[in-house]
């Protein structure tokens, strides 16, 4: 069983929780994931870590109140117990030296993107951070990735915070500015869409830009294939391969569809929740 050690409300559908996991905190890297189950009836949830203490042996995760599990994990509370808690899964993040670096986090991808930035900046690079929400009351970390950049741009979509506008308007005159050729790498995590318009934008530029998929997920070991997509042409499996890819190589169109298969089982599982729970979410 894994304990709950705090748990933080930063928006009415985002919650942040600190699980003593030492195992877990003692390997993880930037770019990792874990996998959890909130009980012997619980499905598998993936979720990107956000943030670890090896010290304390804890990991700090950043979900967004979206179907069922996100539910019932949400009303979870300090000292209540996970049953499950498998990692740290995945590749981490390639980090050396690159030079001028982008990192981009767009809502809940705030809090995965802040430890790959605060990696690359600690090995030396120039780190530029863009983060976004669609409002205001979405965004989140805003003190902590302004600690982990040398740089950081905030903008919500509907303008009700610092600027309207969206990642990619923030990311297309940061290039203007520096150049092109001034800037080594770009990486973005978040909502599938704003990833794929991150790669139209930098392709047409001719910048290596990396993302962090959210496909779906099961087992975590690449043998279920729930998590496959395509890149470059080749098939990979996001759990083992990735989940961070050559963004200018992923079939997004691909990913989108495999991404709304269960939709309709999500809604009945969902709605099913609310009845048998008092309707609160």
């Amino acid at each position: 069983m894994f304990k709950i050690l705090e748990k933080d409300i930063l928006s009415p559908v985002i919650k942040q929780m600190e699980i003593e996991a030492p195992r877990v905190a003692k390997k993880c890297q930037a770019g990792q994931f874990v996998i959890l189950r909130l009980h012997e009836k619980g499905e598998r949830i993936p979720l990107t870590i956000a943030d670890f203490d090896r010290n304390k042996g804890t990991i700090t995760i950043v979900f967004q109140e979206v179907g069922k599990s996100t539910r019932e994990l949400g009303k979870m509370e300090a000292g209540d117990q996970i049953v499950d808690f498998v990692g740290p899964l995945g590749l981490p993040s390639h980090i050396e030296k690159f030079g001028n670096v982008i990192c981009i986090g767009g809502g809940v991808g705030i809090a995965p993107v802040f430890p790959i930035a605060r990696a690359l900046r600690d090995i030396g690079n120039n780190v530029t951070g863009i983060i976004g929400a669609r409002t205001k009351d979405l965004l989140f970390w805003e003190e902590k990735m302004r600690a982990a950049c040398d740089e950081l741009k905030v903008t919500t979509d509907d303008g009700s915070y610092v600027r309207k506008g969206f990642v990619t308007d923030v990311m297309k005159e940061i290039i203007e500015d520096k150049g092109k050729d001034n800037i080594a790498l770009i990486l973005a995590i978040g909502p599938q869409p704003m990833m794929r318009v991150v790669c139209n934008v930098t392709k047409e530029y001719g910048i290596k830009t990396i993302v962090s998929l959210n496909s779906l997920m099961v087992d975590g070991t690449g043998m279920c294939g729930c998590c496959r997509v395509t890149v470059g042409g080749q098939t990979k499996f996001v759990c083992v391969d990735g989940p961070e890819f050559d963004g200018h190589l992923v079939d997004f169109t691909e990913l989108a569809k495999r991404s709304a298969i269960y939709l309709e089982k999500e809604r009945e599982a969902l709605d099913y929740h609310k009845c048998t729970c008092g309707g609160a979410s």
